[in-house]
């Protein structure tokens, strides 16, 4: 072997990773600048709370900075870097002590109409607990950041030692924040590393699983709820067909409980976007869905009514045509309990569920079955509803239905007015009956007034008289 070629393995061999004692991190050229980095991070390992009147100004100014500067190496890396222990296990750890904290008590007592604080939302005679957030967050955001370049650019099996099951329970655990900022930033991380940590999937949709039941079953109460189920959307999404049995168990057993809680309108846009990816994906579990809504359907709720009809007709469109008449009779059941509701916004949002082809198919799948309950409660509309809107739009589909099928209407109208003559003569008697036991009562109590009133005048008249 010629000298000159010994020399050029010898370089080479020189600058393998495997012969470095610290990989390349940062484009860096010096020790000096790695010890720099590294007392930075110590720094700001140090956890601020940005409210204690004990920390300084420029402690917290200091702190900020630094954060920033480390960001900015991280942005301006321009090759994908391996990083050593001696830099990610700092890092990691000055991440993990900023995020992973106790979160302070909630700041708004609970509403049944949201479990959401959100950026709009009024506090009168308080100061907006977003505001009070901010101060922390001007530190928070940076260290998310910080996350989320590293778990971008560094390969996931160097990263599997720090992000492991706890970690990523600790994280799950910070989507109770009530800063929404914070459940953004979580919610694109989580979901980063569902995408590239494919070792770890199983355990993080088993954990979010966790997460929805103990929010439905015990608590009732998460400010993240709508966040981890964006980003079961995106999972529901990617899932193959034909579905498996553990997501099939996941949309019966989680997502169609979460329409029973009473802070479902926080987060009913995500959730009727997860059960609608199933019911495109695999047409059969319309029925499912839809016997699992009416199920948990709430009686004194109107907002959550208004909500759950326009999803119902929604699912509609997508259920496998065979299941139409299994579920004509329940489903238009329950839209005309709707319909006859005394609340106004109920009974329009049902009635315009009329003006779909799909529901009105399904219905005339069954029109025997479902003509004479419909005619019914078109009836009562036209007769006692109080709002005026809703009793022009009860005779438009009255005038529909007529046009169906004329014989069938007319033949439902009639034994409508044959039931309610019967009712009318069943209260008319039921009112005389009473008013002859309330008669008979009386005069059973006016003799008995007498016989007492004689035995009495008869017992207070003395035997003997003196003279």
């Amino acid at each position: 072997m010629m000298k000159g070629q010994y020399n050029t393995t010898n370089t080479k061999a020189s600058l393998s990773p495997n012969r470095t004692s610290l990989k390349t991190l940062f484009d860096l050229d010096s020790n000096n600048e790695i010890e720099e980095i590294l007392s930075m991070i110590s720094y700001c390992t140090s956890t601020k709370t940005l409210i204690d009147p004990s920390e300084f100004p420029s402690q917290q100014e200091k702190k900020g900075n630094m954060l920033s500067q480390l960001l900015t190496i991280l942005r301006n890396t321009k090759k994908c870097i391996h990083v050593s222990q001696i830099l990610l296990s700092p890092l990691m750890e000055m991440i993990s002590t900023n995020l992973f904290r106790s979160l302070p008590p909630s700041s708004k007592p609970y509403s049944s109409f949201s479990s959401l604080i959100t950026l709009d939302s009024d506090f009168p005679d308080e100061e907006d607990p977003i505001s009070k957030l901010s101060r922390i967050w001007s530190h928070l955001q940076i260290v998310y950041d910080i996350l989320m370049r590293l778990i971008t650019n560094i390969d996931p099996h160097t990263l599997s030692s720090y992000i492991n099951h706890h970690f990523l329970a600790n994280l799950l655990n910070l989507f109770q924040s009530e800063d929404p900022r914070e459940r953004e930033s979580l919610k694109n991380i989580y979901h980063r590393i569902y995408s590239r940590f494919t070792f770890h999937r199983s355990f993080m949709r088993k954990s979010m699983n966790d997460e929805f039941l103990n929010y439905v079953f015990e608590m009732e109460r998460h400010c993240g709820i709508g966040e981890l189920l964006e980003i079961w959307g995106s999972i529901i999404n990617g899932f193959t067909v034909p579905l498996k049995e553990e997501h099939k168990l996941f949309l019966m057993r989680v997502l169609i409980p979460l329409h029973k809680t009473k802070g479902m309108q926080g987060y009913h846009r995500q959730l009727a976007y997860c059960v609608s990816q199933f019911v495109q994906k695999e047409p059969v579990l319309g029925g499912v869905v839809v016997r699992g809504i009416l199920k948990y359907w709430p009686l004194t709720n109107c907002q959550k009514q208004v909500l759950l009809i326009g999803e119902l007709e929604d699912l509609v469109e997508n259920i496998d045509p065979d299941q139409y008449r299994k579920l004509a009779l329940p489903f238009c059941a329950q839209i005309t309990r709707c319909i006859n509701s005394w609340n106004s916004q109920v009974a329009e949002r049902a009635l315009y569920v009329w003006n779909n082809e799909h529901f009105v198919k399904m219905a005339s799948m069954a029109i025997e079955e479902v003509f004479p309950m419909v005619v019914e409660g078109m009836e009562k509309n036209l007769k006692w509803h109080w709002n005026k809107n809703v009793q022009l739009l009860t005779q438009d589909v009255k005038l529909m239905l007529q046009e169906m099928d004329p014989i069938l209407y007319s033949k439902c109208l009639d034994e409508t007015q044959e039931r309610e003559s019967k009712a009318l003569l069943a209260d008319i008697n039921r009112k005389e009956k009473w008013d002859r036991i309330e008669m008979a009562a009386d005069n059973k109590t006016k003799t008995t007034t007498k016989s007492n009133y004689g035995f009495l005048h008869h017992q207070s008249q003395p035997p003997y008289i003196c003279v």
